[in-house]
């Protein structure tokens, strides 16, 4: 199979480069900074395409980069917040306009410039998943108080249902997936029992994200997950 993962340098993204591609897979890696995966000696094709999804031309670059190749899966995972936007102390009325314009060009604006221009790609799949990483944050009566990070999350919702609808001809599938809180800071190959153990059930880990995708990109494509919500059993923010 072939994977395009977008925001994969760290965190659940670098999760998806290890968990999800097997042996002679191909998966490229889209981010800023050089990924550390590129290490790793595992059978799969990694690649790297340097882009920052924060600038306009990002999905330019990613699209020639990729050239013809075929995608089967892809996978928008890149999301930014709010500075402070997770403390108690975070103040809406000292958001920055230049970081309300970013989040959301980021979270929403790349994810569908970034799917129009591999579409092309996605056409030449037999089974084509599009993925996208949405947000608990982004669900009704949640209690965030960061207004642009829901604001995009709630769209990565609204992107999803219509693009649906765009690439249902295509027999391409959409899926949006809301996690809660993710364990992100415990990279996939420290091992499920690692997250159980320190979070207790507050924080989701990363191989259970990897397990539930890895169901959405072997299902026939006589079948559609539309959404997912995913809260984490013990997080009652959730």
């Amino acid at each position: 199979m072939n994977y395009v993962i977008l925001g994969a340098s760290k965190g659940l993204g670098d999760a998806f480069v290890k968990g999800l591609p097997e042996q002679g897979d191909h998966v490229w890696i889209v981010s800023r900074s050089r990924p550390v995966s590129l290490a790793v000696n595992d059978g799969v094709h990694r690649h790297w395409i340097e882009a920052d999804l924060s600038s306009n031309d990002s999905s330019n670059r990613i699209a020639d980069a990729l050239r013809d190749e075929p995608i089967d899966v892809l996978i928008y995972n890149a999301g930014i917040w709010e500075k402070e936007g997770f403390e108690d102390h975070y103040d809406f009325e000292k958001d920055d306009p230049n970081d309300i314009a970013n989040i959301m060009f980021v979270n929403t604006t790349s994810m569908i410039l970034c799917t129009q221009k591999l579409l092309p790609n996605l056409k030449q799949s037999a089974n084509a998943k599009v993925i996208l990483i949405g947000s608990a944050d982004g669900i009704e009566n949640n209690e965030s108080k960061q207004v642009t990070y829901v604001a995009s999350k709630f769209g990565v919702r609204g992107i999803g249902n219509s693009l649906r609808e765009n690439l249902r001809k295509y027999e391409i599938s959409v899926t949006c997936i809301n996690p809660g809180n993710i364990a992100a800071a415990i990279p996939y190959e420290a091992g499920l029992e690692k997250t159980l153990s320190t979070y207790k059930g507050t924080k989701i880990p990363v191989q259970d994200i990897i397990s539930l995708v890895k169901t959405i990109t072997h299902l026939s494509k006589a079948s559609c997950v539309k959404e997912i919500n995913m809260p984490a059993m013990l997080d009652t923010s959730s």
